[in-house]
């Protein structure tokens, strides 16, 4: 069976600007996501979805295809994974059985969650999408949050007596990537529902980076596991 992994990479991110391109490791960030890809071997295209002319001029300099240049209408604040991963597929002249949505800001990936994401979705032919999910670090029954006048309440009261040993793990998405199959994504069968299987990726091997601060923790984490051998090469 054949595979494609779309890495979509807009020009235009806001909370830390240029983010794809941002260097991290001394490498602009979307390059450890390419580099992961081809080196993964699943995959008999890796392409980049971009609006941005130089995001596209990086990513074919480190391997990748870039056969169009993303409409602006997809380029937004406001467009979600799936249209992206849907125009992807129209847009190429081949259809794959396979896509994977890879996140170009996934600099903790390693390719063997990406192997067990395809082996589950091959095994299980009734789903539709596997994709990477890491625990929390509490159960999320416990929350709290803060009312208007600054004191402390609890989200689910019904828990507030239930040891945290007898509640059930949940789990959330860990930002690396979605194994579907094609024809799921361009139905618009729905990720976060029980046509997905778990890749489940220990907690210090995620991070999900949306602003400062969670570069700030990518990187630390980074630093850290390569000093402790656990970073793929």
């Amino acid at each position: 069976m054949s595979a494609v992994a779309i890495i979509q990479a807009r020009g235009g991110s806001q909370r830390i600007p240029r983010k794809n391109l941002k260097l991290f490791n001394g490498e602009p960030m979307i390059v450890g996501s390419i580099r992961k890809a081809l080196a993964s071997g699943l995959f008999e295209r890796v392409v980049v979805s971009t609006d941005d002319d130089e995001i596209a001029d990086v990513a074919r300099a480190h391997g990748a295809d870039v056969p169009f240049l993303r409409p602006a209408d997809l380029a937004d604040a406001y467009t979600g994974t799936a249209a992206v991963i849907q125009h992807a597929i129209r847009a190429l002249d081949q259809r794959y059985d396979f896509t994977c949505c890879l996140y170009a800001t996934a600099p903790l990936l390693q390719t063997r969650f990406l192997r067990q994401g395809l082996h589950a979705l091959q095994a299980a032919p009734e789903k539709s999408y596997a994709f990477s999910v890491c625990g929390f670090g509490f159960p999320i029954q416990r929350a709290l949050l803060i009312n208007n006048d600054g004191s402390l309440d609890a989200m689910h009261p019904e828990y507030r007596n239930v040891r945290s040993q007898d509640l059930p793990a949940a789990y959330q998405d860990a930002g690396q990537f979605y194994w579907g199959r094609s024809d799921a994504w361009l139905r618009g069968d729905v990720i976060f529902s029980s046509q997905s299987l778990p890749v489940i990726l220990p907690r210090h091997l995620v991070q999900d980076i949306d602003n400062e601060e969670d570069w700030v923790r990518a990187e630390y984490l980074y630093a850290a596991l390569k000093a402790g051998g656990e970073l793929e090469p």
